[in-house]
C-alpha cells in the first residue's frame, strides 16, 4: 500500500529496470552468428548485441576501403589497404564472438536464424569483390584502349613528317602495339592492332604512293626490320607488303639519279641485285644501264666531249661495280663496262682536239699524250701525237696554236737546226707540217743568260770553233714555229724562234737555251 497527500491508496510497487540485461547463457551458435554477421564488413553482428558505437567503426573501416578502392583502377587496391582491412575484419569476428557468446540478441529470436542470415549476407562483400574486379578489367581495358589511341595519334602525326624526323615516333607506336598483343592478347584493344598495324603501313609506306620513290627507299627498308619485333606469324601478309614496293623505289630512284648524272645510282641499283635479284625490277637494271651508256658514247661526239669521256670513265668504273652475279647480268653488265671504257679512251682524242682549239694548250699536251698511250693502234694516234707537239709549242709561242696541225710531212726548202747549248735537247716545230727530233748536248757550249739574249747582235750558232750537234729537214714554205727545250735540268726555259719560210732558200735554226741568273 502506497501513501499520496489525498490519502491511502491500494497498488503494487515497480522496481527499476535493470541498465543492462543480464548475462545470457554461453551459446556457441549465437557467438557464430555475430562473427559471421560481422564478416560482412558493416558490423551488423554488433547491431544485433547493442553494440553500436562497435557498429559504427565497421562502417568507418569500410567507408576508408571504399574510397581508396573507388573508382576502379587498372592497378586495383594497394595491397597494404587489402592486409588491414581483412585483418580488421578477423578482429572484428573474434571480437564479435566473444561478446555473442553471451549476449543475447536483438533479432531474430533463434541464432541459427542469425547464422543463416549472416550466411545471406556475405554475399555482399562477395558480389562487390567480382564487382570490383569486373570494374577494374574495365578500367584496365579503357586505360589500353586510350594506349592505342595514343599510338595511333603518333602513326598519324608521324605521317605527316619526313620518315628520318618521324621515325622516333613509328617505333614507339609499333611497341605500344606489340606490347598490347603481347601482354593483353584478350583486350579489345589488342583485337583491334591487326586492323592499325594495316594503317601503320599504309602510312609508313605512303612516300611509294605518290611516286616520291626516293624518299621511299629509307621508310619501306625500316618496315622490312618490323617482322623482326613483330613476327611474321602476327603481321601476316604484312611481313611481304614492302618487298616489291621497296624493289620498285629503289630500281625507279636509280634510274632518275642514273639519267640525271648523280652518283648514288650504283647503291640503290647494287641494292636491288643483291636484295631481289630476281625480281623484275632487278630484270630491268642492265637495260638501264645499256641505254645510259649509249646515251653518253653519243655525248662524245657532242659540243663538250671532255665532259662526256670523264662521264664515260666514271661510269665504266661504277657499271664494272655493280654486283651482278646473283641477278645472272654479269657478264652483260661487263660489256657495257667494257664499251664505255673503250668510248672513253678513243673519246679522248675528241677531248684533247677540243682542248686545243679552246687554247688549253696544257690540258692537250697530257690528254693527247695519254691517248697515245693507251691507243697504240688508233687511226688517230699519228695525228694526236702532232697535236700534243703543236700544244706544247703553243703554251711557250701562243700564235703556234691558231690552227690545228694536220699529219703533212715533208716539204722543199731545207732547214738545218743546230744545237748551241750543252743540254740534250727536243728540238719541235708547226705550222704547215708538225714534228719533233732530239739533238745531242754540245759539249763545249754554255747555257746563255737571258740577259745576254736581248742584247743587240746577239748570235747563237756563230762560232766556227765548235761543233755543233744538227739535223736537216724539210719544210714547207710558211710560217713554222720553233721550240727547243732541255730534255733534262731546271731553271731552263725553252726558246723559241719564229721562221718564215720561202721557197729558193736555205735556212739555218740555232736552237738554245737560257738560265736564269746567269
Amino acid at each position: 500500500m502506497s501513501w499520496d497527500n489525498n490519502g491511502p491508496r491500494a497498488g503494487f510497487v515497480v522496481p527499476p529496470m535493470p541498465s543492462a540485461p543480464p548475462p545470457a547463457p554461453a551459446d556457441g551458435l549465437r557467438a557464430a552468428a555475430v562473427a559471421l554477421l560481422n564478416l560482412c564488413g558493416l558490423g551488423l553482428g554488433y547491431a544485433l548485441v547493442r553494440r553500436r558505437g562497435l557498429m559504427a567503426l565497421c562502417w568507418v573501416a569500410t567507408a576508408l576501403l571504399l574510397l581508396v578502392a573507388l573508382p576502379a583502377d587498372p592497378d586495383g587496391v594497394p595491397g597494404a589497404a587489402v592486409v588491414v582491412y581483412l585483418v580488421f575484419l578477423g578482429l572484428a569476428a573474434v571480437h564479435g564472438a566473444v561478446v555473442g557468446l553471451r549476449t543475447r540478441l536483438v533479432w531474430p529470436p533463434r541464432a541459427w536464424l542469425a547464422i543463416a542470415l549472416g550466411g545471406v549476407l556475405l554475399a555482399v562483400p562477395t558480389g562487390g569483390v567480382v564487382l570490383y574486379d569486373g570494374a577494374r578489367d574495365e578500367a584496365t581495358e579503357a586505360m589500353l584502349m586510350d594506349r592505342l589511341e595514343r599510338a595511333d595519334k603518333l602513326v598519324q602525326t608521324a605521317g605527316k613528317q619526313p620518315f628520318a624526323t618521324a621515325e622516333a615516333d613509328y617505333r614507339r607506336a609499333l611497341a605500344v602495339y606489340r606490347g598490347l598483343r603481347g601482354d593483353h592478347p584478350g583486350s579489345r584493344a589488342a583485337a583491334r592492332v591487326p586492323d592499325r598495324l594495316k594503317t601503320y603501313y599504309a602510312t609508313v609506306g605512303a612516300p611509294f604512293d605518290q611516286k616520291n620513290y626516293c624518299d621511299a627507299i629509307a621508310p619501306l627498308k625500316y618496315l622490312r626490320t618490323v617482322p623482326r619485333t613483330m613476327g611474321k606469324r602476327e603481321l601476316g601478309a604484312l611481313s611481304t607488303w614492302p618487298d616489291d614496293r621497296l624493289a620498285t623505289s629503289l630500281y625507279e630512284c636509280a634510274s632518275q639519279s642514273l639519267s640525271g648524272g648523280e652518283a648514288d645510282w650504283t647503291t640503290h641499283f647494287s641494292d636491288l641485285l643483291t636484295t631481289f635479284p630476281r625480281s623484275a625490277s632487278a630484270a630491268k637494271v642492265e637495260p638501264a644501264v645499256k641505254t645510259a651508256v649509249d646515251k653518253a658514247v653519243k655525248q662524245v661526239a657532242g659540243g663538250d666531249p671532255c665532259t662526256a669521256v670523264q662521264h664515260l670513265n666514271s661510269l665504266g668504273t661504277q657499271v664494272r661495280a655493280l654486283p651482278g652475279e646473283e641477278a645472272g647480268v654479269a657478264a652483260e653488265l661487263g660489256k657495257d663496262a667494257d664499251r664505255a671504257d673503250t668510248t672513253a679512251d678513243s673519246g679522248t682524242y675528241a677531248c684533247g682536239v677540243d682542248q686545243y682549239k679552246h687554247g688549253r694548250f696544257d690540258e692537250a699536251v697530257t690528254t693527247m699524250n695519254d691517248f697515245v698511250k693507251n691507243n697504240p693502234h688508233h687511226t688517230n694516234r699519228a695525228r694526236a701525237q702532232k697535236i700534243a707537239i703543236a700544244a706544247e709549242i703553243a703554251q711557250t709561242v701562243p700564235a703556234a696554236g691558231k690552227r690545228l696541225p694536220t699529219t703533212a710531212s715533208g716539204g722543199s726548202i731545207s732547214v738545218t737546226v743546230k744545237n748551241d747549248s750543252p743540254d740534250d735537247i727536243t728540238v719541235m716545230y708547226t705550222g704547215p707540217v708538225t714534228g719533233s727530233f732530239p739533238l745531242k748536248a754540245c759539249g763545249s757550249c754554255t747555257s746563255y743568260s737571258l740577259a745576254s739574249t736581248l742584247v743587240r747582235g746577239f748570235t747563237p750558232c756563230n762560232d766556227s770553233g765548235k761543233n755543233y750537234p744538227q739535223r736537216t729537214i724539210r719544210l714547207p714554205a710558211g710560217t713554222t714555229y720553233f721550240v727547243h727545250k732541255a730534255r733534262s735540268g731546271t731553271g731552263k726555259s725553252p726558246a723559241s724562234d719564229t721562221a718564215k719560210l720561202r721557197s729558193g732558200y736555205i735556212y739555218t735554226e740555232c736552237a738554245y737555251t737560257t738560265s736564269f741568273g746567269y
